[in-house]
């Protein structure tokens, strides 16, 4: 089975689109935001039967980890009351797609955080997607300012409400940023990075997995510049007088969201394969074709299959790692029968 870790709501259907407009335009007037829109079954089925249920089959993938469109959480606009019903019917929207196509997808949520909110209002969605809805986890924004990293770093207790009930639901985290206010940046191709990068640097300089060691975070994207820049990670580690960077590696996983064969490559001979996550995050970023391969930069299954891991450790990065990081998955996608 090859289980896709990364994928988001991207062709979710115009009605909630121009509903997350109305709400943000009700809010700026002093408003209320209108009645969200009946969407039906056969409108959702549409928005992921030619696109993202056909990329899967054709790709052979057998399931996703669903969540919702990660540039559109918008974080930053708003307030903290704004994002808690955007995330919602996110959310809502995602378990739907769930339930249409069943075994196909698994839900990880959107978190409703908010500049200067505490973290601690995001905790009765996490709780309501988990254990109402079904999700395996959630997406955690570092920098829900939109590019001012105006939080603390994730490694602050304040963190830490939350850090908790991921822990009691035994629900991981990915780390992922959404869009960006700030000029100097590219949300997709510098902001993303970035933040993948600097949040890994930050585990580093930390104790958070000492404090709560059945935290489990996965850092997309391959890893942004991590990989590329481990021997730089293992010298400041020691420089800093902190445990070998390797120590990070019960607790922090990787995604094989890199969109050529040198690439997955060095992920691969870089970090243990027991830490790497099969993902693609499509349809999402990247979603051209490859003019010097003919495929899509995206049909990150290509890039493994012509990799130097041998059978046994395909299965640990298509299925195996992904349901030890993600253990809700079970219920949700049982083991094919042996």
């Amino acid at each position: 089975m090859i289980l896709d870790c990364h994928g988001h709501f991207t062709t979710a259907p115009p009605a909630h689109t121009a509903w997350r407009e109305a709400q943000l335009a009700a809010h700026a007037a002093g408003g209320t935001a209108p009645a969200y829109p009946e969407i039906g079954d056969d409108e959702l089925r549409e928005a992921v039967a030619g696109t993202q249920l056909r990329l899967m089959d054709e790709r052979g993938v057998d399931v996703t980890v669903f969540s919702p469109r990660a540039s559109a959480m918008g974080h930053h606009l708003g307030d903290a009351a704004v994002s808690a019903r955007w995330s919602e019917v996110c959310n809502d929207l995602v378990a739907r797609v769930a339930g249409l196509f069943p075994g196909r997808f698994a839900g990880v949520c959107q978190l409703p955080q908010s500049p200067g909110t505490p973290i601690a209002r995001s905790v009765p969605e996490l709780r309501r997607c988990v254990e109402e809805l079904g999700f395996v986890g959630c997406n955690l924004n570092p920098d829900p300012d939109g590019g001012s990293w105006s939080a603390p770093p994730l490694t602050d207790r304040s963190w830490y409400p939350l850090y908790e009930a991921m822990v009691e639901l035994d629900a991981p985290a990915m780390v992922h940023v959404s869009a960006v206010t700030n000029p100097a940046f590219h949300a997709t191709g510098s902001h993303y990075l970035n933040a993948d990068t600097t949040v890994f640097m930050q585990f580093l300089q930390s104790d958070l997995f000492r404090d709560l060691p059945g935290l489990r975070f996965v850092v997309p994207h391959g890893g942004g510049a991590v990989p590329y820049h481990w021997g730089r990670f293992r010298g400041l580690a020691d420089m800093l007088g902190r445990p070998p960077v390797e120590s990070l590696l019960d607790n922090v996983f990787f995604d094989t969201c890199v969109y050529h064969q040198p690439g997955v490559d060095l992920l691969l001979d870089v970090v243990p394969v027991r830490n790497v996550l099969f993902g693609s995050e499509a349809v999402g970023a990247v979603r051209g074709v490859d003019d010097r391969t003919g495929h899509h930069y995206d049909d990150t299954r290509r890039y493994v299959e012509a990799s130097r891991l041998d059978a046994a450790d395909k299965a640990l990065v298509y299925e195996e790692n992904a349901r030890r990081v993600y253990p809700r998955l079970d219920a949700v996608v049982p083991r094919a029968a042996p």
